[in-house]
């Protein structure tokens, strides 16, 4: 087969006279091929084979089964067509299948992805759109979680980074990317988050409305399936995925979030968006005021009490009493209250403690805790040597008397020496001697 460029050079030689042997010897070709694209052949097309191709007689059956099922696999039609005859391979099959174009497109599955898409209008100040991210591999060890907010109109993104996905952690960021943006627009959108839209109904979960007025908007939820609705954020989370986490210096949640900060202002507010960077488009955006305080909700986190009496949250650690070292927790809070309660659990209040900022990695210890921690170490203090590693102990009397009565039988014991039976014996044989 000839490029274009030596399709160009073999006419040109040949208008000069050249022969077609030294046209192929000139080019590296061979004689045949020259002749070919003399004679007609046109570059880039194989040339056609005068036998008929052994595929034709299947077309019409895989043309027919993938348009009943355009999702079935190319290795399951091999084993159809094989079966009626079909003598070539199964990369045969692939590239025939390929290069008639059997296989329809399935609407479905495909959404806009090669068809036609429509531009959305965004207003500024109008929508905002959310959508978490998952860390998987991270430094400290443990997943967290990213929520990023995006307005719509410039660009302008917003990320706060936590450990959990519920509802009160979701409310929580929402609050902290806000006030990050400087305000709020008029609508939230948002995917088939749980947390916010009811399963099914594409409703409002009745959990979440006293978030939406509390803020004082309204909130859009994304057709199913549909990623390309909310497509701002979707873009948003690849570019601080790849950007950002990709190389970031981190060594656990808060120096994580830290980070994030930066970037979300150095680098995402100065891409350039036609004549202006994204933080100057930002900066003209109508946003609404935010509430003095964040919507109040509560949360509850499940944790264990550590041999040293500490309870880990949010990358930090806070004291509980001793006598509940090594069982089950519950850590309660509220948005906006500068305190954490613990709870037993037989919902007993074991300790509060005020509140340290996220993943500073701190220990939080109340002297009463640290008081009575000792006290119970100093009372389990002893000098007495350890046991030995490896005696001899084999069951004792009353453990066999007890596995004999398990079996039913009688335990043999040690034979009863009756002094009297010797004294008789003695004067019998005392008397014999006389006799």
């Amino acid at each position: 087969m000839l490029a274009q460029e030596e399709y160009v050079e073999v006419h040109a030689l040949r208008r000069r006279g050249w022969s077609i042997s030294a046209i192929a010897r000139h080019l590296g070709k061979n004689r045949r091929t020259v002749r070919a694209y003399l004679d007609g052949r046109v570059p880039g097309e194989r040339a056609a084979f005068a036998e008929p191709d052994p595929f034709d007689p299947f077309e019409a059956y895989v043309r027919q089964r993938l348009s009943d099922d355009p999702h079935v696999w190319a290795s399951a039609l091999f084993d159809e067509v094989a079966a009626l005859g079909y003598a070539q391979s199964y990369p045969t099959l692939v590239r025939k299948i390929r290069h008639r174009g059997l296989r329809p497109s399935c609407g479905a599955c495909s959404g806009t992805r090669g068809g036609a898409a429509a531009i959305i209008d965004h207003p500024p100040g109008e929508e905002c759109q959310w959508d978490w991210t998952e860390l998987r591999d991270t430094p400290w060890g443990s997943r967290a979680f990213v929520l990023v907010g995006v307005l719509s109109h410039s660009g302008r993104f917003r990320a706060w980074v936590t450990s959990s996905q519920d509802q009160p952690h979701l409310v929580e960021g929402i609050d902290a990317v806000l006030r990050r943006l400087g305000g709020t627009p008029r609508r939230w959108r948002v995917d088939q988050m749980a947390t916010v839209i009811t399963p099914g109904t594409g409703r409002i979960q009745p959990s979440f409305v006293g978030v939406a007025k509390h803020y004082g908007v309204g909130v859009d939820p994304c057709p199913p399936y549909r990623p390309q609705r909310k497509g701002v954020v979707e873009k948003a989370i690849h570019y601080i995925s790849q950007r950002w986490w990709r190389t970031a210096l981190v060594n656990s949640l808060g120096e994580a979030q830290d980070s994030l900060d930066e970037f979300c202002v150095s680098v995402g507010d100065s891409r350039r968006r036609g004549e202006v960077t994204v933080g100057e488009l930002a900066d003209s955006e109508p946003l609404l005021e935010l509430p003095p305080l964040a919507y109040p909700a509560e949360g509850t986190l499940e944790r264990k009490v550590a041999a040293n009496g500490l309870v880990s949250v949010w990358g930090n650690r806070y004291s509980v009493p001793p006598g509940v070292i090594d069982t089950q927790v519950t850590v309660r809070w509220r948005l906006g209250d500068p305190t954490i309660s613990i709870f037993s659990a037989g919902g007993r209040l074991v300790a509060t403690h005020q509140k340290v900022s996220r993943g500073l990695g701190r220990t939080v210890r109340l002297p009463e805790h640290t008081a009575a921690l000792e006290n119970v170490v100093l009372a389990a203090f002893t000098t007495k040597r350890p046991c030995k590693p490896k005696p001899n102990r084999p069951p004792t009397a009353a453990a066999l008397a007890i596995a004999a009565s398990i079996r039913g039988e009688t335990l043999a014991t040690e034979p009863v020496i009756d002094l009297g039976v010797y004294q008789r014996h003695v004067e019998a044989q005392t008397r014999r001697r006389r006799s």
